[in-house]
């Protein structure tokens, strides 16, 4: 195993910068993913860390030792490809093995070690069919098996599931977070799928246009996102991001009465409505709030709303509502028994309150409130 480091790392293809001055560490035996849209350069920077880009700027470190000029092959990594990249007139032992005998390793060694792969992949029975005669996911854990067996000291994934249908790659999620857990190799995943980047990193790198916006573990970038970009990335359903004005004590006078709270309380107003925030919030200027599903509550308290949509998704539904100067979505459990137009009060979780500099977009610190 070995750790990765990048140091100001850039790539340009002529006068357009793909990856501008990227600072990553990757400890030894993490996993550590690359997050972000098509485009942003989270592939890009694989490609160079892998050794198939050339860095145009920048240090690419991996066990101490610098690397940029080193070949594919001498930086001792094994990559995952999407498209699976299997030989196809080769058995799937064959496949898994090709690389030992690259090496001219014995074949006694190539045997069992292709053996071994195999039933910690669940391949055994399969060493003898080809390619073609194997479904996705099988052919995906043939792919993994042979940089498996390289036992290299990082592993890299560029988008492995992006060809599986769902349920599949739900599953593989959980194969791949097992094998690590059991090889503990270092390595670094790519996707442009949150929810399958929050299932199985240590830590997520999330790209934006060639930069890295934020990294930290599921939980941060979730529950602590630093920048506007980050919460509405992240969560699914999104992070709702609403437009305000702070009053009260938290950031000016009240004009009067307001829907849902005392008129003289400090709050967050959103058109007619002014929803608590939390206890000796002290903020100045124009804030942006975001707020996630699982806290926003619907009942017989709050702001009086109107259900705008309701989406059952099994052990859950998602219901957005609306108001005079603002719409919410609410994570409620179970099968609501709610239709569009129903009346309905809506309140936030002050504690859930998340809060963005109107001008940059970044996070707001606030102290005490669990979210700064």
């Amino acid at each position: 195993m070995a750790d990765v480091q990048l140091v100001g790392v850039t790539k340009r293809f002529g006068a357009v910068t793909a990856v501008d001055e990227v600072d990553l560490q990757i400890a030894e035996g993490e996993f550590v993913t690359l997050l972000g849209p098509s485009g942003c350069g989270k592939t890009t920077t694989l490609n160079m860390i892998a050794g198939l880009e050339e860095v145009s700027a920048g240090e690419i470190r991996m066990g101490g030792r610098l690397v940029n000029d080193l070949s594919p092959f001498e930086r001792d990594v094994a990559m995952v490809f999407q498209n699976y990249a299997l030989y196809p007139h080769m058995t799937v032992g064959e496949n898994i093995g090709f690389t030992l005998r690259l090496r001219k390793r014995p074949k006694d060694e190539i045997h069992a070690r292709v053996a071994r792969v195999a039933e910690t992949l669940e391949l055994t029975a399969l060493l003898d069919r080809l390619p073609r005669e194997l479904s996705g996911g099988q052919q995906q854990r043939v792919a993994l098996g042979r940089a498996v067996i390289r036992e290299p000291a990082v592993f890299l994934f560029d988008e492995p599931f992006s060809n599986l249908d769902a349920a599949l790659r739900i599953k593989m999620r959980g194969e791949i977070k097992e094998l690590h857990q059991r090889l503990g190799v270092t390595s670094v995943f790519v996707t442009h799928d949150q929810e399958e980047a929050l299932s199985i990193s240590d830590r997520i790198a999330v790209y934006r246009a060639g930069r890295i916006e934020q990294v930290g573990t599921p939980e941060d970038v979730y529950a602590r996102p630093a920048s506007r970009y980050v919460a509405r990335f992240i969560g699914s359903p999104q992070m709702d991001v609403l437009v305000g004005d702070l009053v009260g004590s938290a950031g000016g006078a009240v004009d009067g009465a307001a829907d849902g709270v005392a008129g003289s309380a400090p709050g967050y107003r959103l058109g007619s409505a002014v929803f608590p925030v939390p206890p000796g919030l002290d903020i100045k200027g124009p804030v942006d709030m975001g707020i996630r599903p699982e806290h926003v509550h619907l009942g017989s308290e709050g702001v009086l709303a109107r259900v705008r949509i309701v989406q059952p998704i099994g052990p859950a539904t998602h219901v957005t509502v609306e108001w005079d100067g603002g719409t919410a979505t609410a994570r409620v459990g179970g099968i609501a028994r709610l239709v569009p137009d129903d009346p309905i009060h809506v309140a936030f979780d002050p504690a859930g309150m998340v809060f963005f500099d109107r001008e940059t977009g970044r996070r707001i610190e606030v102290g005490g409130s669990g979210h700064g």
